[in-house]
């Protein structure tokens, strides 16, 4: 059964250019699919058309009878003082509304009515509303909650007085406890962490509707899809696969279409050389052969139709690195915040070494980004220090790009910025970031996410640095764009740190992740496809043992537990730390025996061997305390 035809569906904002060019494609009663393409290519166009936000200037949609479209991006908007549990229970409306229907033919019954078509619309309405999940609405919305990340507390908040993510993670809550037959989901996992996102993945999984996404999340699309339809210049491109598949099948066609276009352009050629000779022929009196020169090159103009194949033009840009001299990037030593009465973190010890890649991972409003706003010093520090080393020259991406003069063009800021940077050096540097010809007059203030993302990027790029910090460096962009800072962070031979969602970044460049939760960070010297099994490992030889003081819904630890959570988890990182310390130790032994002959040497070996003693006490120290802190 087709659940979406579209056919020939033509859309446009403005005379000169079409977004939809009689795109054609239909989807199947519960097919999972992605709908792919850059940034304009019109996807969420389609989506707006499906839901009936949007008309179409040319073309048919058509969606199955009786089947219910819900689309995440759509965040409605509800009376004044609205909670958040009122919104979560607005999706019951239908439930509610049979029940009310109940209640009324209840009462008929009651005063004595017995009509047979009475009794039986009562039955069919007990029916659906049992089929809806009748009275146990509760468990429904908790359990939802619950994977969403959606806490008591934040149940009792107003809608109105939340963050844009925190409203799109709770209109996704509704929708998904809606009876939605077709879920339209455009990009869900931009405002979501790794629990709530992978908590999505197995609810589409157990979905027994249909599923359209758009998403640049790559691991979430491999998880997610079974069907990419691609919108390319206004028409759409299909594959029968997940992104992987996808990937590399797009890549097959493109190769097979250049070596069929160089085939052509090879007989083309040749053809061309034919037909000189034949008009030269002619030209010496054989009109015969006049004749066959004008039938080749007609043969050849048929021919010309195909065009070379084309591939999206890559951003080319490097990070400028510097060299590091030095053994400390960034010591952190017993720092803490708190706002109010909230504490995010507290007694926080940590080092960082040149040349690591760290993934700072944890869930949203764990405190991620203030911490890199520490770092940074532009958020101050309630307790402890932070210290870079002196050879340090960092650089910051946040993930709320701000510019002081928004109403300035590209052009303008570039040289506002960069003194000394002329107007034609302004836009030979933007160019090379996809910003050219009018664009790069336009203000600032109109770009989107993934461009204001692009133009700070563009001023880095020019820094020497050797510590690169980056909060959700791929939010926003298009899947092309985050291939390219990609490449452009593989190339930084330099240390990183890095918070992020995007599973496929992570993977690929984290070699140490520290996991922010419980008010402390637990440090795991390792991968993350390693963490992912340790952090399984230790959700399965933990039971989870809920105190009984705990409130209904309440799914925070006991503060007692936390406490011993955040000492466990300080603990560890000790541990790993005099590892690490006793490793170096050993090494440098090792080094000052191959020197014992050279005095100098020796002497800056035994220097390093001392402070790092004076370290290993430090971390000894610490280590006692926090056993200590366990026993009792």
């Amino acid at each position: 059964m087709i659940d979406i035809n579209v056919t020939g569906l033509v859309k446009s904002f403005d005379l000169e250019k079409r977004i939809l060019d009689g795109i054609t494609f239909q989807i199947d009663s519960g097919e999972r699919v992605g709908l792919l393409g850059k940034n304009g290519a019109g996807k969420t166009t389609i989506f707006k058309i499906l839901t009936g936000q949007m008309e179409v200037d040319e073309g048919e949609v058509i969606i199955a009878s009786g089947k219910r479209v819900g689309l995440i991006s759509q965040i409605p908007v509800y009376p004044v003082g609205y909670t958040v549990e009122d919104v979560l229970q607005s999706a019951f409306s239908r439930m509610f509304a049979l029940k009310e229907e109940m209640d009324r033919l209840a009462d008929r019954m009651a005063r004595g009515e017995s009509d047979e078509q009475l009794l039986k619309r009562y039955g069919d309405l007990m029916a659906r509303f049992e089929g809806l999940g009748g009275y146990d609405t509760e468990t429904a919305v908790n359990k939802v909650a619950n994977g969403l990340s959606i806490s008591q507390q934040m149940r009792q908040q107003l809608f109105e007085d939340l963050s844009g993510g925190e409203k799109t993670r709770v209109n996704l809550g509704r929708l998904i406890l809606e009876d939605t037959d077709i879920l339209l989901l455009d990009e869900p996992t931009n405002h979501l962490d790794l629990q709530a996102t992978e908590w999505l993945e197995e609810y589409i999984a157990k979905f027994r509707g249909t599923v359209v996404t758009i998403s640049h999340d790559r691991y979430f699309l491999d998880r997610t899809v079974t069907r990419i339809i691609e919108v390319l210049d206004g028409k759409a491109e299909f594959y029968s696969g997940n992104y992987s598949f996808y990937a590399i099948e797009k890549e097959r066609r493109y190769q097979e279409r250049m070596k069929q276009y160089q085939k052509e352009q090879a007989k083309i050629q040749q053809l061309e050389q034919a037909a000189e000779q034949l008009r030269m022929f002619a030209f010496k009196g054989l009109d015969k052969t006049y004749r066959r020169a004008i039938s080749m090159e007609r043969r050849i103009e048929r021919m010309r139709t195909t065009a070379r194949p084309t591939k999206a033009r890559k951003m080319d840009a490097r990070f400028s690195s510097r060299e590091f001299r030095g053994d400390e990037v960034l010591q952190i030593k017993g720092i803490g915040k708190a706002f109010g009465d909230r504490t995010l973190f507290e007694e926080i010890y940590l080092r960082v070494e040149p040349g690591e890649r760290i993934a700072l991972l944890g869930e949203n409003g764990t405190g991620k980004t203030t911490l890199l706003n520490m770092l940074m010093g532009q958020e101050p520090i309630d307790r402890g220090s932070i210290r870079l080393g002196p050879q340090t020259r960092s650089a910051y991406l946040p993930q709320i790009i701000h510019f002081d003069h928004p109403e300035r063009s590209l052009v303008d800021t570039m040289i506002w910025e960069k003194k000394g940077m002329t107007a034609q050096s302004a836009r030979n540097r933007l160019a090379v970031y996809q910003f050219q010809g009018e664009d790069v007059f336009k203000s600032v203030s109109v770009l989107s996410g993934g461009e204001l993302s692009r133009l700070r990027l563009c001023m880095l790029m020019d820094e020497e640095i050797n510590f690169l910090i980056l909060d959700e460096p791929t939010n926003h962009l298009d899947i092309d764009s985050r291939e390219w800072i990609e490449e452009a962070v593989e190339a930084f031979d330099g240390t990183l740190l890095f918070v992020s969602h995007d599973r496929y970044f992570i993977n690929r460049f984290a070699t140490r992740i520290w996991e922010l939760a419980d008010g402390t960070i637990a440090d795991y010297p390792m991968g993350f496809a390693q963490y992912k099994k340790v952090k399984a490992e230790e959700e399965r030889t933990q039971p989870k043992l809920p105190s009984v003081s705990q409130k209904k819904g309440d799914t925070r630890a006991p503060r007692g537990n936390r406490e011993k959570q955040a000492a466990r988890r300080q603990l560890t990182i000790c541990e790993t730390a005099i590892g690490k310390l006793e490793a170096e130790m050993a090494r440098l032994d090792g080094e000052m025996e191959l020197h014992a002959c050279d005095a100098g040497k020796l002497g800056e070996l035994f220097s390093q061997k001392q402070q790092l003693e004076q370290q290993l006490e430090e971390q000894m120290l610490r280590w006692e305390e926090l056993s200590l802190q366990l026993e009792d």
